[in-house]
């Protein structure tokens, strides 16, 4: 069980683990032993994720989301077999917790008279810089 927030927890029979050699130091152990992990849920067809929650994860722009709908995470940080599970889910956990939050609905607003008047006033006064430019050759044909 991977523990998300005091209410929502992922049962680990949704959650796929795979241990793949890892690239990088590891002198000849490197060869030898399968320490990076690929850890792969399933957002599109979990059970213990409330519909909302779905819905945002399947919706951010994550180049770890397939276009099935499952979310692939790669740790390759450590040497350690148990450090790179334990950093996955980690990660995991935290894009999960991310995706609790509901985002604030954006209110439409109008700009105020002042901030047009200060918009115009800006132009104006850049196009007078600009108007004092010409009018001169400065060497060219």
């Amino acid at each position: 069980m991977l523990d998300i927030d005091g209410t929502l927890a992922l049962p680990d029979d949704e959650l796929v683990e795979r241990f793949v050699r890892a690239a990088g130091p590891g002198g000849q152990n490197v060869n030898k032993v399968a320490s990076a992990v690929e850890l792969r849920f399933d957002v599109g067809a979990s059970r213990a994720l409330p519909e909302a929650v779905r819905a945002r994860l399947l919706a951010r722009r994550d180049r770890r989301l397939t276009d099935d709908g499952v979310l692939v995470i790669q740790a390759n940080r450590f040497r350690d077999q148990a450090k790179n599970r334990d950093d996955a889910r980690a990660r995991l956990a935290d894009i999960v917790r991310a995706a609790l939050v509901v985002p604030k609905t954006r209110v439409a607003t109008r700009p105020t008279r002042a901030s047009k008047e200060r918009r115009i006033e800006a132009k104006k006064t850049r196009s007078a810089i600009k108007r004092t430019r010409g009018g001169r050759d400065w060497g060219g044909e």
